[in-house]
């Protein structure tokens, strides 16, 4: 039977005697990278320890690196039985995470430059404060990969010891680093963090902008509003897009209490920019993000950018909100359409509102929506649906609506 069928199969234990017993390193890293993949099968902590084993004692280093990678995959705690059996460490199951954290910073100073990686990756996941020094050390690392995690475990951390480092990190060789640098000091947030930015987005360079552009949205206060909104008038069409989803990230951020009156300046400068070149990105986001703040933070500024329904894509998109959103989204997504208004609006509106089969909060919030903008054939549809329905919800909303469209036929 091939690896392939083995792993189609969940045969873990086949697996794992691959691993230890082929002479052939390919397929022993093969069957690493599989026992990586199964994180919910019954044999998991077999994988976890043939993993551990396959790192302490394989020859091969490609056969370490990927055996190290699936124990990432596995999760916290594998990682936490590899760096803990490589540093002779019994911690037990309730160990303290002061305790775990000397662990993995004994490992930030391994041989393998994955190990030094996978520590990095668990000192971020704890937010131990206490290794922030140690971390800064590597920043110096060889390898980039190394360099890269330990910034991003500093921004997970958010400690302000770190942002010295960071800023230097801001000239890497590697824009992978710059920019986990970059993120890293958004998270900080300091006024020394954001001068640091500030620097970079003044380099003649798209790509400099474009990581510091990304790293305005890390921050939690309202201190890179001015600068995002100026990098929405960039020149180049990479920086302004980077720009709308950093705005939104910010919003998504920042403390509740501060929330509206950045939104409004948003819009406000959202507005004053080419409607397709802030539009678009703001679509994408409401389309793939699975951030429920960023999905209901663009649900609503699409409603307020839009000049008219001619963007049928964004239309649509604010239709799979409201019928597929949660209960904030929903609301967002219907607030935002009324604002839009048109005849395409009102039809995929109807559609929602007379489909039996539809959610009824769904059905509900497009009903409520017609009663802003519908017109005399929307509120004779409503008349029809009143007569039709057994649903008392739409018909409550339906009724509702027709009031507030004249009571058309009452």
């Amino acid at each position: 039977m091939s690896l392939y069928e083995h792993e189609r199969e969940g045969n873990a234990q086949e697996l794992i005697r691959i691993l230890q017993e082929s002479g052939n390193p390919n397929v022993r890293r093969r069957a690493a990278e599989i026992l990586g993949r199964l994180q919910e099968h019954d044999d998991r902590r077999d994988i976890v320890t043939a993993l551990v084993r396959a790192v302490e004692t394989d020859e091969d280093e490609a056969v370490v690196a990927v055996a190290i990678d699936g124990l990432e995959q596995q999760g916290q705690d594998a990682l936490e039985r590899l760096i803990t059996s490589m540093a002779n460490v019994d911690l037990g199951d309730d160990a303290a995470d002061w305790a775990k954290a000397k662990a993995f910073v004994r490992a930030l100073g391994a041989e393998i430059p994955e190990l030094r990686m996978a520590a990095a990756n668990a000192l971020g996941e704890i937010e131990q404060s206490e290794a922030v020094p140690q971390l800064v050390e590597r920043f110096d690392d060889p390898e980039p990969g190394v360099r890269a995690r330990t910034a991003r475990a500093c921004g997970q951390i958010a400690d302000p010891r770190a942002t010295d480092g960071l800023v230097g990190l801001l000239s890497d060789p590697k824009a992978g680093v710059r920019r986990e640098a970059a993120d890293a000091l958004g998270r900080i947030g300091n006024r020394q963090a954001l001068q640091a930015l500030l620097t970079m987005y003044d380099d003649n360079s798209e790509r400099v902008r474009q990581i510091a552009v990304s790293g305005f949205g890390k921050f939690s206060n309202d201190q890179p509003i001015e600068h995002l909104t100026t990098a929405l008038g960039d020149r180049s069409p990479a920086v302004r897009r980077t720009a709308v989803f950093s705005l939104i990230e910010l919003l998504s951020n920042v403390p509740a209490d501060q929330s509206h009156g950045i939104r409004e300046t948003v819009v406000e400068k959202l507005s004053a920019t080419e409607d397709e070149s802030v539009v678009e990105p703001l679509v994408e986001i409401l389309e793939e993000s699975t951030q429920t703040a960023q999905r209901r933070n663009t649900a609503w500024l699409l409603g307020r950018v839009m000049d008219d329904e001619s963007n049928r894509a964004a239309v649509d998109a604010l239709i799979d909100a409201l019928t597929g959103g949660g209960q904030m989204t929903k609301q967002f997504a219907s607030t935002s359409l009324a604002e839009v208004g048109g005849t395409y609006v009102e039809e995929q509106l109807l559609e929602i509102a007379e489909d039996s089969e539809a959610d009824s909060e769904a059905r509900g919030q497009a009903i409520f929506t017609l009663g802003k903008i519908g017109d005399r054939e929307t509120a004779q549809r409503l008349e029809k649906l009143i007569d039709d329905t057994g649903n008392d919800q739409v018909r409550q909303k339906a009724f509702s609506a027709l009031s507030k469209l004249g009571g058309h036929g009452m």
